[in-house]
């Protein structure tokens, strides 16, 4: 079997279930698009937020790069390394400032790649970009790795360490949302709600980060 075949079988479900059914639907799209939240996910390819959510074609918008990851707000231009940032910066921007989303999501995951390259530093030798990206998040896991303490050869630890530095990665990524003034001052008016969510790729489990109690809570 072809390793599109799949992905072209999955193509005419799609066009049978939401073209075929609804032509209106996507003649009104193709004038514009009106999503009311922003998902910003990992490119983890077991991670996909319209399929956890089950969203319909155009009621998210989704930015994913590698452990869903936010850049702090730096317009500056000429740094090689902040015009890796730029990417995630102008989508941001897009979804906030021209279509006015109302919500963004981080959503991260359980047994994230990105992340691991951090708790084993040896599995990544070289890399021309990965090193770099995850360079937003280096200080706040090497930290949450040290609190956390020896985890030895114990497997239980590890998951639990992995689980503890994706969150505080999503917690990160929603600090450096406040950093950029358009989506601060959105937040102070009430108009824009920021909220992070933790997928369990194990168990399919999502939480939702509780600001009073200040942890993850499952959403059932």
């Amino acid at each position: 079997m072809n390793d599109l075949d799949g992905l072209i079988s999955g193509y005419k479900h799609f066009y049978e279930e939401y073209v075929n059914k609804d032509i209106n639907h996507y003649k009104k799209a193709s004038k514009v698009q009106a999503p009311k939240s922003l998902v910003i996910a990992c490119s983890d390819s077991r991670v996909d937020p319209a399929i956890i959510t089950n969203a319909a074609p155009g009621e998210i918008f989704v930015i994913r790069n590698v452990a869903n990851l936010v850049p702090p707000y730096l317009p500056e231009k000429g740094d090689d390394k902040k015009r890796l940032l730029h990417g995630v910066s102008a989508a941001l921007e897009f979804a906030v400032c021209i279509l006015q989303v109302r919500n963004i999501i981080i959503l991260g995951h359980s047994h994230c790649a990105g992340i691991h390259t951090i708790i084993e530093p040896t599995i990544l030798k070289k890399s021309d970009f990965i090193g770099d990206w995850m360079d937003i998040a280096r200080p706040t896991l090497t930290r949450a790795i040290s609190d956390f303490g020896d985890v030895g050869n114990s497997p239980e630890k590890k998951d639990l360490l992995q689980q503890h530095c994706s969150e505080k990665v999503i917690l990160l990524s929603m600090q450096n949302l406040l950093t950029f003034p358009w989506i601060e001052e959105r937040v102070k008016a009430g108009d824009l709600n920021l909220h992070g969510w933790y997928f369990s790729i194990f168990d399919g489990i999502l939480k939702n980060y509780n600001q009073q109690q200040q942890k993850f809570t499952p959403v059932l």
